[in-house]
């Protein structure tokens, strides 16, 4: 019996996708704000398409966890409480400390060059938002140089929750951003180049800790 025809055809890309690439750009650019929302009609205008495929998008985007979607009130770009925060925290620490074991323990010096690179770009950026795609960008080359295909794709499950966490966080305030954020990389890249676990793991602890600490007003107690 052949076995041609028991599988469905794979989908094409199709303009859903496009439509999901172009609003999660705008919200990654800061164009929608956490809690900003969405219309279909008006979306649908601006990108001279139907409301059938931006109604899609919006469902792609609310299972990336960067939109919301009620009946009451519509589609949101996704605020994250602090119950969001803490449970994001938890699990990016978790992925994050194996992902540096196993930098530390197997990466080649490529690898761990192809890190560094990435802190070049922060002494680029020109504004908080791109160096939040630089941060994002690090932590990409750390999860690659890894070599650990399943944390690859645990990572990617919650990048665009992680990177929604960063613009909350610049949101919140972005005094003396651009110059702590290429200096905290430059100190991860040299515990992970040093092959240090301990250092390494307190300075990714430190790092992400910050960020929380913005974000819940914890830096204005201290």
């Amino acid at each position: 019996m052949s076995e041609r025809g028991q599988v469905t055809p794979a989908r094409r890309r199709g303009l859903a996708d496009e439509v999901a690439d172009c609003i999660r750009e705008a919200i990654f650019d800061g164009r929608y704000a956490p809690g900003a929302q969405l219309r279909e009609v008006e979306l649908s205008g601006d990108m001279d398409v139907s409301r059938g495929p931006v109604r899609e998008a919006l469902r792609l985007l609310e299972r990336e966890g960067l939109v919301h979607c009620a009946w009451h009130r519509g589609t949101t770009v996704t605020s994250l409480s602090v119950d969001d925060v803490a449970e994001l925290d938890s699990l990016r620490g978790a992925l994050e400390d194996l992902a540096v074991r196993e930098v530390i323990a197997s990466a080649s010096d490529e690898d761990l060059a192809s890190i560094a690179k990435t802190t070049d770009t922060m002494e680029r950026a020109a504004d908080a938002h791109e160096m939040v795609r630089c941060d994002i960008a690090f932590h990409d080359a750390v999860f690659a140089a890894a070599g650990h295909r399943r944390l690859a794709d645990a990572w990617d499950g919650i990048r665009c929750q992680v990177h929604l966490f960063l613009l909350t966080r610049i949101g919140r305030s972005t005094q003396g951003y651009l110059d702590r954020i290429p200096r905290e990389h430059r100190e991860l890249v040299g515990a992970l180049r040093a092959r240090d676990t301990d250092r390494a793991l307190a300075l990714f602890a430190a790092h992400r800790r910050l960020a929380v600490d913005v974000i819940t007003g914890a830096d204005e107690q201290s």
